[in-house]
């Protein structure tokens, strides 16, 4: 049972060291909940800046859902991080609804998103609760830059671009969680929105972006589609939305195209077995370490929306630094609205239309973490 009103869950990894390091600086107690406890406590005391000062407790868990609600029991807000949520993620949910609390995730597989959706929405509605994936860098810096685009009136139409520098050849700079989350992609469809319906990228889609704040133009894909099509799925302001990623400094996304085409070649058909045994090499041989804690001079990212309607266009950017700790104030910042009893809606919802994009803008541009302009075309 949790001593504190939130948990952290999956508290040995990259993101929910990071989430403990906001928690902390908010003066905010947490249960840090982990399969492992002696081994996530020596990282823990590794990582974790200012947990001497932290008033926490940590508990051991297996990952079922008997063994997780009776962890979460007693706290408010639970922030899962174990991931390839598309794998692991519907657990932590479910044990999160038994046990009575508000689940917030940075998962952006769509498959997953869509099925938290459509199994739990309703259900987590019905107790009054919030349930809302893909609470991070990569998902909300772009949500935001589309609510802006919506703000105009007459926007109808939504294309989206993420593009993140720092990560200097594939795996470099990503977490070993991320990396496992991106080739497990391979197994799912993407999806856009068009015409108010969902349909499923080519498998060897990719797109060229340019943008200004670039001298040369930047190698995108889809990504998995990223949560924002999903989440503006049934927004009767929104027709279309397509969603686009892209490493600025380094040949990350091509690796990741050609290991995408060499998976339909070679591995697509292949038992799940064998795939399994395909994508952990894969992983193993891009990320074998935690990354370092990243640095503002570094890791640096531009985040647009163009909006269009029938005679209108607008551009809305959110310019940032560090993307995973940003993803961990994210999570901290609807937390605390959360443990206020703030939130505008409960069952299925993003962060954005939970909270609002522009408090979850404010609170990261007064971090020194973002900062959004908005053009009339």
């Amino acid at each position: 049972m949790a001593k504190h009103s939130v948990v952290v869950y999956g508290a040995s990894g990259y993101t929910g060291m990071l989430i403990m390091d906001w928690l902390i600086d908010q003066n905010i107690p947490f249960t840090a909940v982990a399969r492992n406890a002696k081994r996530t406590k020596e990282m823990m005391e590794q990582r974790v800046v200012r947990l001497e000062s932290a008033e926490y407790e940590l508990i051991e868990a297996e990952h079922n859902v008997e063994a997780l609600t009776k962890a979460f029991t007693g706290a408010k807000v639970v922030l899962n991080t174990v991931g390839p949520f598309v794998n692991f993620g519907l657990v932590g949910v479910e044990a999160a609804l038994r046990a009575g609390c508000h689940h917030l995730d940075p998962a952006g597989e769509q498959t997953y998103i869509r099925r938290v959706r459509d199994e739990f929405g309703e259900q987590f509605r019905q107790a009054g609760l919030l349930v809302s994936p893909s609470n991070a860098y990569m998902y909300s810096y772009a949500e935001i830059a589309a609510e802006l685009a919506l703000e105009t009136p007459g926007i109808d139409a939504l294309e989206t671009a993420t593009l993140a520098r720092g990560m200097r050849g594939a795996g470099a700079g990503v977490s070993i969680g991320s990396s496992a989350t991106i080739f497990e992609s391979y197994r799912h469809d993407a999806y856009y929105l068009w015409e108010k319906k969902m349909m499923a990228h080519a498998p060897d889609a990719s797109f060229t972006v340019v943008d200004p704040a670039f001298q040369q133009p930047v190698f995108c894909l889809p990504w998995g589609g990223t949560s924002l099509p999903v989440h503006f799925e049934h927004d009767p302001r929104v027709r279309s939305c397509i969603s686009s990623v892209g490493f600025y400094d380094g040949n990350v996304m091509q690796t990741v195209h050609a290991l995408g085409k060499k998976w339909d070649a070679e591995y697509k058909h292949l038992p799940r077995e064998q795939q399994d045994a395909v994508l952990k090499q894969i992983v193993d041989s891009t990320t074998p370490t935690m990354p370092p804690r990243e640095r503002t001079t570094m890791h640096r990212t531009v985040d647009f929306a163009i909006g269009r309607g029938q005679l209108s266009a607008v551009r809305a950017t959110v310019y940032g630094v560090t993307p995973y700790i940003a993803t961990g104030a994210i999570l901290v910042a609807e937390t605390i609205k959360l443990l206020d009893g703030d939130t505008a809606k409960v069952g299925f919802a993003s962060g954005s239309k939970a909270f609002g994009h522009r408090y979850l803008l404010g609170f990261l541009e007064q971090r020194g973490l973002a900062r959004a302009s908005v053009q009339q075309l």
